[in-house]
């Protein structure tokens, strides 16, 4: 078994993130990013996207929430889907908006604006990648005050919604997305999550 990943690229840390808060250890191959058309990986995923698992048996599973199930299933614990049936509609809730309304936003805005994007990202389209910087940060606002109500943000249990935030905000960097500093709540959960060992898988 072994994963297939650009190291630093945000899905596969979320990955990273989750599989070291499982202690489950894996091995990894890193792919550049222009290498992800090649035939060779086109077999695997169509798409031409990280991460991908490929099982023992030659099964390749791609969509960084689809590899963490995968795991989530044959270790249950810790539960970072969340426990019983409310508390893993509320994580699945809160990772949705993290993923459509933040990460989705900073990932338009740095494969539209950044130069290094530029061959990949064809056309770059720069008022697009500037159309969704405040609607992260508009994210972030409501992100904010939920985090009033909550260690985490899907309860007081940590979960893989708390991941994809954290990877959310530190793709925020190359995105060149400044953080308000008024969220005060938001900037409290980032310092208690980022000191957790994971967050540096």
């Amino acid at each position: 078994m072994k994963i297939l990943e650009t190291r630093t690229a945000p899905n596969p840390r979320r990955v990273r993130i989750f599989l070291a808060e499982k202690g489950i250890p894996m091995t990894y191959e890193d792919y550049e990013i222009g290498n992800l058309k090649t035939p060779e990986f086109t077999a695997l995923n169509s798409f031409q996207r990280v991460p991908v698992l490929v099982l023992d048996d030659g099964t390749a599973i791609s969509e960084t929430m689809a590899i963490c199930r995968y795991f989530e299933a044959i270790q249950p614990e810790p539960a970072l889907f969340g426990q019983g049936a409310k508390a893993q509609a509320i994580v699945e809730m809160w990772n949705r908006r993290v993923e459509l309304n933040l990460l989705a936003c900073v990932a338009q805005a740095f494969r539209h604006l950044h130069p290094a994007m530029a061959k990949l990202e064809v056309p770059q389209v720069a008022a697009w990648g500037e159309a969704n910087k405040p609607k992260a940060l508009e994210a972030l606002e409501k992100i904010d005050a939920a985090l009033a109500a909550s260690r985490y943000i899907a309860g007081d249990t940590y979960s893989v919604a708390d991941i994809t935030l954290l990877v959310a905000i530190d793709f925020m960097r190359p995105a060149r997305i400044q953080r308000p500093e008024n969220l005060k709540n938001l900037a409290r959960w980032y310092d208690d999550v980022q000191a957790r060992p994971s967050a540096k898988a």
